[in-house]
């Protein structure tokens, strides 16, 4: 029999916890349900109205994946959803983690959590810009780190506040909250920022998804703002060989970061860091932060000045 649990009242079956999922740390299930549960706080500030999409790996990273969005057969009647609608298969039905025993359930499926940059209630209309930096071998998230300087100077020139965390994989996102505008516009924002990047930064950075062109250096993927494109959350667990999560970070320590470890979170060191240093994406929810999003425009000349002054500090 598997265990039975109430969480918040809500009884849930929890099945086998013994069970290793990272087979390079030992860590098992019921250290991953345990973890969520540590910072189900942030974790779900984070999820709050968005639709999720799952990568599953009920058989760990290296067992059989799948990504899914539509809501799993057997999920709770109290577990929330929201209708989505897409362009060819017509509207359908994703999760909402909206609670501790939703979150738990979910836990125990073994996922990834992603999330689109939009809430349920205004589908398509974007509350959060992000700009995924990924670098392609040998560039590793050093690399990544000095073209996320170059951007944070360049959205805090639009008057963008600008907030990072590793993707808990390779590389960095980047999130700016702005005021809700359409996602295809602020895609082609994004893209007016990755094409000057790649034009200030040539022997880094690419704005382009061409293999060919990515050896070496990072490419700036705007097109997770497109309103069907999802990014991994902040705080979740990856389907790595190790249990690395998505974690924030400061502005002093991307500064600093010379080795790819000194940027790699562990999900057993979250919550000391969640001590230390607090929600470092806490701001993304207060609506005050938001900042009306600036019309995209052609791409600035490379060593053209940007149109006002900035000056990087920790956010």
């Amino acid at each position: 029999m598997s265990p039975i649990t109430e969480v918040e009242g809500r009884r849930l079956s929890l099945t086998n916890l013994d069970k290793v999922l990272y087979a390079e740390t030992a860590t098992t299930k019921g250290e991953v349900l345990h973890y969520c549960t540590t910072v189900a706080g942030p974790l779900l500030a984070q999820l709050q109205d968005r639709p999720l999409s799952f990568l599953r790996y009920p058989d760990g990273p290296e067992g059989q994946r799948f990504f899914t969005k539509n809501v799993p057969p057997g999920t709770p009647s109290w577990v929330k959803t929201c209708e989505v609608p897409h362009s060819t298969s017509g509207p359908a039905r994703q999760v909402l983690l909206q609670d501790l025993p939703s979150l738990v359930w979910a836990a125990n499926l073994v996922v990834e959590l992603h999330t689109p940059q939009w809430r349920c209630q205004d589908p398509g209309v974007a509350d959060r810009l992000v700009l995924d930096l990924d670098p392609g071998a040998p560039a590793s998230i050093v690399e990544c780190c000095t073209a996320a300087q170059w951007l944070h100077d360049r959205l805090a020139a639009d008057g963008l506040e600008v907030y990072a965390k590793t993707s808990g994989s390779k590389g960095l996102h980047l999130v700016a909250p702005i005021e809700p505008a359409p996602s295809e516009r602020v895609t082609a924002y994004a893209r007016t920022l990755a094409v000057e990047a790649a034009a200030d930064l040539p022997e880094l950075v690419v704005h382009k998804m061409t293999k060919s062109l990515r050896p070496g250096k990072v490419f700036i993927d705007f097109s997770q703002n497109a309103a069907a494109k999802t990014t991994a959350v902040a705080y979740t667990l990856r389907a790595r060989p190790t249990p690395t999560v998505s974690a924030p970070v400061t502005w002093d320590e991307i500064a600093e970061c010379t080795d790819p470890r000194q940027l790699t979170f562990l999900f057993d060191e979250i919550a000391p860091r969640l001590a230390g240093h607090g929600d470092l994406l806490a701001p993304l929810l207060d609506p005050d932060r938001a900042r009306p999003l600036p019309r995209a425009t052609s791409p600035r000349a490379p060593g053209a000045p940007n149109r006002r002054r900035s000056t990087r500090g920790s956010t």
